[in-house]
């Protein structure tokens, strides 16, 4: 039973103090599986991991979180039950633990949403051999791979121009929709490395570039693949999101053309055309920059949106790696809230948990009430009806209880339940959020008691986050006396 503590004063603190927070906004965070760099720690048993992520999950949720990114697919291994890739040395294989299914099921009871986080094209670090003495030794890749491996700078990368890369790929997407209730299915490094002219793709390129210019040629192989995914998970899964997290500087800009390497023109990744072409749902962009180098970019991801849900990655790791100061996250946060920008993301969750140089205690501080997810109408923007039959009442352990009938039985709903002092609730308000993200029909907490009342509600969202209007409010007195 979920346990929440009410308190009349804090309501009202909150009403004067935080009314800048909005009710709908993406609140995310990457969990890292590989290495356990996030988690697993190794070398426990699998009931210590399961209590590790559960506890990173509770602070998430106390935190007024909503989304996590879960690490499903590392270099070529996997985190769960897969009869295409092997299973990833860094969780405990022990008691046919499925890290995956089980990060879903612990993230849907919190009222969090779980997305299958994808490592696209690297695959694993090359073993070597080694030739020649003194300053002749030289390392030689051990040639133990498919043709469609590329091996560049002591890694492996799947070929993004061969088609049994795609069919690879694809055939995971649609290994872990079929399977696993996920919320979706999250890229990262969907795109070509970083030197990519001295990517070994000359064959491919000869076999199948039919007549294009190289860098054409190479953003069109990436598109063809987020195409073939979005639409293989449609199929599966219409409501399951299709997300990832591209290079934050999109393009070169006017505005800074000289500001580092870029995702179209440097590693061949048009993301922006992924959305305009309606074949994403949200985009992270991995904003890891400071002032001038995030502001602008930022503003161009909004405008090649198309109407998609941009959410800002912010390198938290950067205090740490390159010593940024607090104030460089802040400011950005700030800047995402009063531009509207639809949400933000955490890399990574370690760094948050660790409250490094205060991050948390900043982050606390711009979501100090719970919020609901943007709806994504491009999919289907007809709401549910509301519940019925709300019922409030106090039972023998002085617990409050709420209770309500469900509007359609054959729908997957998750609730958010909603308080007011006034018979009139604003669902645009975040301060009447009491929780949201809720996947059953009942609500237990202890609430504090006093001479004064609440007028209760619910309403129902879709998988499509499409939000019914609030079902007729039942007011309770939170006098000792009432029962």
């Amino acid at each position: 039973m979920k346990i929440f503590y009410l308190f009349l004063s804090f309501f009202f603190f909150s009403i004067v103090s935080f009314s800048q927070a909005p009710a709908t906004e993406v609140r995310a965070v990457w969990i890292t599986t590989n290495w356990g760099l996030d988690w697993p720690k190794q070398g426990t048993s699998t009931s210590a991991q399961k209590e590790e992520l559960k506890a990173i999950l509770d602070v998430l949720k106390r935190e007024n979180f909503n989304t996590v990114l879960f690490q499903a697919r590392a270099q070529g291994s996997v985190f769960y039950k897969s009869e295409i890739e092997p299973k990833s040395s860094y969780f405990n294989h022990a008691d046919n633990f499925d890290p995956l299914a089980f990060a879903i099921d612990e993230c849907h009871k919190r009222g969090l949403e779980c997305h299958a986080w994808i490592i696209t094209y690297p695959m694993e670090k090359a073993q070597m051999k080694y030739t020649g003495r003194g300053k002749r030794r030289k390392g030689v890749p051990i040639a133990n791979k498919p043709d469609y491996y590329k091996f560049v700078n002591g890694t492996w990368y799947l070929d993004p121009g061969r088609p049994e890369t795609k069919k690879l790929i694809v055939s995971i997407v649609s290994e872990i929709v079929s399977n696993y209730d996920v919320d979706g299915v999250h890229f990262d490094y969907i795109r070509y490395p970083s030197n990519t002219g001295k990517f070994p793709d000359e064959d491919t390129f000869k076999k199948y570039g039919n007549g294009e210019n190289l860098a054409d040629w190479r953003r069109g192989n990436i598109n063809q693949l987020v195409t073939e995914v979005y639409d293989t998970v449609k199929s599966i899964k219409k409501w399951v999101q299709v997300s990832s997290s591209p290079l934050g500087r999109y393009r070169v800009l006017p505005v800074s053309p000289n500001d580092g390497w870029t995702g179209y023109e440097i590693v061949f990744q048009d993301a922006g055309h992924w959305m305009q072409a309606g074949k994403h749902d949200l985009m992270f962009p991995m904003m890891y920059y400071r002032g001038r180098n995030f502001y602008p970019f930022l503003n161009d991801w909004v405008t090649n949106s198309n109407g998609r849900t941009i959410v800002p990655g912010l390198g938290v790791y950067q205090m740490d790696e390159l010593n940024w100061p607090l104030q460089d996250i802040t400011d950005q946060m700030k800047y995402i809230r009063e531009n509207k920008v639809k949400g933000a993301a955490y890399f990574r969750v370690g760094n948050l948990l660790s409250n490094l140089k205060g991050v948390m205690d900043s982050v606390r501080t711009y979501y100090p009430t719970p919020a609901k997810l943007p709806p994504l109408t491009w999919l289907d923007s007809i709401a549910p009806n509301p519940p019925l039959d709300l019922q409030v009442y106090r039972d023998d352990h002085g617990l409050l209880n709420l209770k309500w009938n469900t509007p359609d039985k054959k729908e997957d709903f998750t609730y958010t339940i909603y308080l007011s002092p006034v018979v009139n609730i604003d669902k645009n308000d975040a301060n009447g959020i009491l929780v949201t993200g809720l996947r059953t029909n009942s609500y237990s907490f202890a609430a504090a008691q006093g001479e004064y009342g609440f007028y209760y509600s619910v309403t129902a969202s879709d998988r499509y986050h499409n939000e019914s209007a609030v079902c007729f409010p039942a007011y309770f007195s939170h006098s000792a006396n009432e029962q």
